[in-house]
């Protein structure tokens, strides 16, 4: 059973894990699981009610005025305990969760969020005792937290050898190799063991050691202690390419300058557990639900509040949920002299976007534009921004711009390409349009939104139409469930005039995207085209139903009065010589 803010509203998008992702999460979280919907009294039916509603809103601040308000009518109430919890983790409350929290576990009851805040209580105030106490008294975070924090917490008390000893049982447990190498590696590193730690790293291999940004950057620091830049350098290459942002850069400009670079990736037993939980948080993100995953990840920036990957997963989190004036708030927590501020920024100006503040995005744009001129992303960004407010000329320029700055070996590059031929089809630049998309075809050739948008406009401007029915059969084999690409197979069947195998494609887009106006109002055009025009009238006023475009509804209306065929006169097209007559 899980708690409230455990699945949320998201559940239904999610779906379950995949089976071959399922170990490694059990692996991560699995322990005492989460308490169940139900509640021992409601003297307060009133605060009950909203705090479940404010639950299955992932509204964390109503949530907790709700819960600990419900809490007073009735204060042993395990649901309303573990929610109240979960709320003010969420909302990076930690001190305010602690008592409740307490609660909780001086009662008797079980809730793995509770024992994660007080793990991490203990972690941030240094009491080590606790967390063995903790485990003892079955009090589990997850087999991996628990693992891994005894560690830490053995080195807490200054115990490097049982530290060691309880990192390398971590190691020997199913699929847990890298994270025991990783936190034995920074712990050595903390203690100035250098040496010790590279040679973690070194003997671990490819095949065991895959690294997180964290613990690359972490390697090539370790690296750099030991006077061996070039090889640092050659790491960071590996791992993250030539076009770094302005922390790898700065970090990657010390070495070429042979500075010794300190050891700075994790250096307290705090930021060891913070650590932990930002690994499981990346881990469990896009399987399990959002609201789940944050919890991990508020964790993190409460002991490590200078990890600035975390908060800026843990805004991207709460821009998931739709919590967007949290997430505003958790990428403010990015000081302007942090090297992570660019995407601190960048993060803001697209919740800002999403939120429909798009006008207040560009200005953060170009803000960071004056700051960080050769920076592409930031003109990719607002390029997506101007786009989505219909300012094409100005969009255009902006992916100009990004393009110029990208790197040939960019692998952002065809996605720029792209958005820069939606930006000039729009704009009726068609050979520019055109010229964008292939090259970003070059780039990706097998990516199916690309083939799709490129074959479709060839079909709508009537060219090269057996080429576009090849590019289109290629994505829709691709993504056979996306209903848009589907219709695109259709449209250009229907535009060939193969009209009979048009007709169950189209079935199958409208079948994919009910509600589309375009798809159902393609549909009623094949099944005209076949003779099915009782069909084909039902569909138009289908299509008309679902708010279509002014133009094109003045056009379903013409087609719902006189017929495909004579609107097809009207506009000098010739008309269809029906398959079929007769009204089926």
């Amino acid at each position: 059973m899980q708690a409230m803010y455990s699945i949320g509203s998201r559940e239904t998008k999610r779906g379950f894990l995949t089976l071959r992702r399922q170990k490694l999460i059990a692996a991560l979280v699995a322990g005492v699981a989460l308490p169940g919907n139900f509640a021992a009294a409601e003297p307060d039916a009133g605060a009950y009610l909203a705090a479940r509603q404010a639950g299955t809103m992932n509204d964390f601040a109503s949530g907790a005025r709700f819960f600990t308000k419900g809490l007073i009518a009735d204060p042993s109430n395990l649901f309303l305990l573990d929610n109240a919890v979960t709320s003010f983790l969420a909302l990076g409350q930690v001190d305010r969760a602690y008592p409740v929290a307490r609660a909780i576990v001086d009662n008797g009851l079980e809730s793995q969020v509770a024992n994660l805040v007080l793990n991490a209580h203990a972690a941030k105030n240094e009491d080590w005792d606790y967390v063995f106490t903790a485990l003892e008294a079955g009090q589990s975070v997850g087999p991996l937290a628990d693992g891994l924090s005894q560690g830490w917490a053995h080195l807490g008390q200054g115990d490097i050898d049982k530290a060691l000893a309880s990192f390398d049982q971590v190691v020997e447990a199913e699929g847990l190799a890298v994270y025991g190498l990783t936190h034995k590696a920074y712990a050595l590193a903390s203690v100035g063991d250098f040496e010790a730690a590279e040679a973690v790293f070194a003997t671990a291999g490819p095949e065991v050691m895959k690294y997180s940004r964290r613990s690359g950057i972490a390697r090539a620091q370790i690296l750099s202690q030991l006077g061996q830049n070039e090889g640092a350098l050659k790491l960071l290459d590996e791992l993250f390419g030539r076009q770094l942002d302005p922390s790898l850069a700065t970090l990657r400009a010390d070495l070429e300058a042979d500075v010794a670079v300190p050891y700075t990736a994790i250096t307290t037993p705090a930021q060891g557990i913070a650590e932990i939980y930002h690994s499981i948080a990346g881990a469990l993100r896009g399987d399990a639900p959002d609201a789940f995953t944050l919890l991990y990840a508020r964790a993190t920036n409460y002991l490590f509040p200078e990890n600035t990957d975390s908060i800026l997963s843990t805004a991207g989190l709460l821009e998931e949920l739709g919590q967007y004036d949290l997430a505003n708030d958790t990428y403010a927590m990015v000081d302007r002299d942090d090297p992570a501020y660019h995407a601190a920024e960048m993060g803001r100006a697209d919740v800002l976007s999403t939120a429909g503040r798009r006008d207040a995005a560009v200005e953060v744009l170009d803000a960071l534009a004056r700051n960080y001129p050769d920076l592409p992303d930031v003109y990719a960004s607002k390029g997506d921004t101007l786009r989505q407010m219909e300012k094409y000329p100005e969009a255009e320029r902006s992916y100009s711009r990004a393009l110029d700055l990208y790197a040939d070996e960019s692998p952002k590059r065809w996605f720029v390409h792209y958005t820069r031929g939606i930006t000039r089809h729009q704009l009726n630049e068609w050979p520019g349009a055109e010229a964008d998309f292939r090259a970003a075809l070059s780039l990706n050739p097998d990516q199916p939104q690309i083939l799709n948008y490129l074959g479709y406009s060839l079909v709508e401007r009537g060219e090269k139409l057996d080429e576009a029915l090849g590019m289109i059969e290629k994505a829709a084999a691709s993504v056979p469930d996306n209903g848009a690409i589907i219709d695109s197979l259709g449209w250009v069947l229907f535009q060939l005039d193969r009209y009979d195998e048009a007709v169950g494609h189209m079935e199958r887009a409208a079948s994919l995207e009910p509600v589309d106006p375009v798809i159902n109002d393609h549909l009623g055009d094949v099944y005209w085209a076949v003779g099915r025009q009782t069909e084909a009238h039902f569909q138009w006023h289908r299509a008309l139903s679902f708010d279509p475009k002014p133009e094109d509804a003045t056009r379903i209306r013409a087609k719902i009065e006189r017929g495909l065929d004579a609107v097809l006169h009207e506009e000098g097209e010739d008309p269809i010589h029906m398959a079929r007559q007769g009204d089926n």
